[in-house]
């Protein structure tokens, strides 16, 4: 009889009654187990210090939590694991935070409420594909974001305003780095909304790491 070789899950989550339950759900998915669960990202650091060759499908990270939060973790992660895939899990959609998970180098951002079927599809696509947003939190129709097929021309200041919008500027910042009105700053956002068919920030920054205008 052949064994049935399963994703490997670990969750970071310092809710244990969430953390618990998440497990439950995913060990229920039949090509998915949970191998391990910590409640914080100093402890889950630490075991990935402990266990180098560790090997793990995916990681579910909880954005907000003592000792050392989401935003911190995946900093180490970027700097010293990159190639682990992770997603971000969170009870708000703060554009913000988002923005600062995605280019820490999170491959999905879910909130807590999402149906155990967006979950499920979450998960695989992240571990197939490498990437999982949906259009409530990138603004940006996934179907959209994987079609190639059309090229758009952008402008230097165009490229460099994405570039800026990458980063924790707020717009006004970054009109003061470009040495343009708060105004004509608008004018470029909504420009490039329009252009690329985007409704937020994050929907440019997936841009922006999908085109490599900005490296994550």
């Amino acid at each position: 009889m052949r064994t049935i070789t399963k994703h490997k899950i670990i969750i970071v989550d310092d809710h244990q009654l969430f953390s618990q339950s998440l497990q439950l759900l995913i060990n229920s998915f039949k090509d998915f187990e949970v191998i391990n669960r910590f409640e914080n990202g100093k402890v889950f650091i630490s075991h990935l210090q402990d266990n180098p060759d560790l090997e793990v499908d995916l990681i579910l990270l909880d954005v907000n939590m003592p000792v050392l939060d989401g935003i911190s973790t995946m900093k180490w992660v970027k700097e010293n694991n990159p190639n682990l895939k992770v997603i971000a899990l969170s009870v708000n959609d703060d554009e913000e935070i988002i923005i600062k998970m995605i280019t820490n180098g999170a491959k999905g951002y879910l909130l807590k409420d999402t149906s155990p079927e967006i979950f499920k599809e979450a998960m695989i696509s992240v571990i197939d594909k490498g990437f999982y947003f949906t259009e409530s939190v990138s603004g940006i129709l996934v179907k959209k974001a994987n079609n190639d097929s059309k090229k758009i021309n952008l402008k230097e200041k165009e490229i460099l305003f994405i570039q800026y919008a990458c980063t924790e500027k707020t717009y006004k910042e970054i009109a003061s780095e470009m040495c343009l009105s708060p105004k004509t700053i608008d004018g470029y956002r909504e420009s490039l909304f329009d252009k690329l068919e985007i409704k937020t920030r994050i929907g440019l920054v997936l841009y922006a790491i999908k085109h490599k205008i900005v490296l994550v």
